[in-house]
């Protein structure tokens, strides 16, 4: 079992450190920087047009960008680096310095009448550090930490839905800096939102207009169809039928789980392995490392909760080796996508990568077994 040690910052701020089995017992060291008090919570707003809500964070726009590897803010800190993380970790969670959504919590968005709705951005903002080194992402972890990751992220789940006010709890990590990536570290994010997003509540209405279980009805068709990449005894990777991006995959697992801390042991073990191949076949589709957001769909803290199904959700505007697709008018400003490649090649690409990806680890695997033998 994955071991959780809490201490806080010299702000105030929760820090986690979550540790693999057999690791040595923790003793967090104390954050003796001196820090600003935290921001102000967020305004949030609702557009009358359309129902969403959208919060104005100013205080964003003064954090860090892509720092030198001496001043890197997620690695543990040093006389020469005042971090955010006092200690050597494996895996680390810490309330974001310059939340969207938070710090105050308490109350819930309610959708009533009135053209300048406004509120205080209640919830909360994590950032999951994957690693003490550098440069990397969650693709490059090893098995066993990705498996640490895993656990950080069910046990955050849990936590941040039990808080009062939040409505939805959102995992993902954003690769590259095509997606807009401001730190090299390999560290992914986490939003707890006061309100149901609008891509759920898109899914909520087309599942309730379905007769069945919509995604396990989906799920169903793509096994042994054009469209399917993997699969394992827990779980399901396949590109969708209308894939907007020209990279797009999802993995679903088999039976019907609400949320990363609704999996059990066993799921959680073939996650961290598929994960890794899979990331993996994605950036051998090219010479270089694809861009990614890698985002976990999870269901509503409160209500429709039986009806939504946990989805990973992996995604790439990168066309071509060396061409990326941006949205501009139908799809930006309309929302009208049009896509660069058919969903079927683009799970054609994604198989014959996995198979590389796959082949390379075996012969890896075979050629550490012949050293062993030789040493021994």
């Amino acid at each position: 079992m994955t071991r959780v040690t809490a201490t806080t910052l010299a702000d105030g701020r929760e820090l986690l450190y979550f540790d693999a089995d057999g690791s040595p017992q923790r003793s967090p060291s104390p954050d003796r920087r001196e820090l600003d008090a935290r921001p102000a919570t967020p305004d949030l707003r609702r557009d009358p047009l359309t129902g969403e809500w959208v919060t104005f964070a100013a205080a964003r726009q003064g954090r860090v960008h892509l720092p030198p590897a001496d001043l890197d803010p997620l690695a543990p800190q040093s006389p020469t680096n005042p971090s955010e993380i006092p200690d050597d970790y494996e895996v680390a969670v810490f309330e974001n310095r310059s939340p969207a959504f938070g710090p105050a919590l308490g109350g819930t968005v309610h959708d009533e009448d009135g053209l300048e709705r406004r509120q205080p951005s209640i919830g909360r903002c994590e950032v999951v550090c994957f690693s003490p080194e550098h440069t990397g992402s969650f693709a490059t972890q090893t098995r066993m930490r990705a498996r640490t990751i895993v656990d950080a992220w069910a046990h955050r789940t849990a936590a941040l839905s039990a808080m009062p006010g939040v409505e939805q709890v959102f995992v993902f990590e954003n690769r590259g800096v095509e997606i807009g990536v401001t730190l090299h570290h390999p560290h992914g994010q986490i939003y707890a939102y006061p309100y149901v997003t609008p891509r759920t509540q898109q899914l909520v209405r087309a599942i309730r207009e379905h007769d069945g279980d919509l995604q396990g009805d989906v799920l169903a068709s793509e096994l042994g169809g054009a469209r399917l990449v993997a699969e394992t005894s827990h779980w399901v990777a396949y590109v969708p039928f209308a894939a907007r991006w020209p990279l797009e995959l999802h993995v679903q697992p088999r039976r019907h789980v609400p949320d990363l801390a609704a999996l059990d042991e066993a799921e959680r073990d073939d996650l961290a392995g598929l994960s890794l191949r899979l990331l993996g076949a994605v950036d051998a589709l090219y010479p270089t490392p694809t861009p990614y957001i890698a985002a976990w769909h999870q269901a509503p803290v409160g209500a429709d909760r039986d009806l939504v199904r946990l989805t990973w959700q992996i995604t790439s505007p990168r066309r071509s080796a060396d061409r990326l697709k941006f949205l501009a008018g139908s799809e930006a400003a309309m929302g009208a996508w049009v896509g660069d490649t058919t969903p079927e090649v683009g799970a054609e690409l994604l198989r014959g990568a996995l198979a590389r990806v796959d082949a390379l680890a075996e012969t890896s695997a075979h050629e550490g077994a012949g050293r062993e033998r030789t040493h021994a």
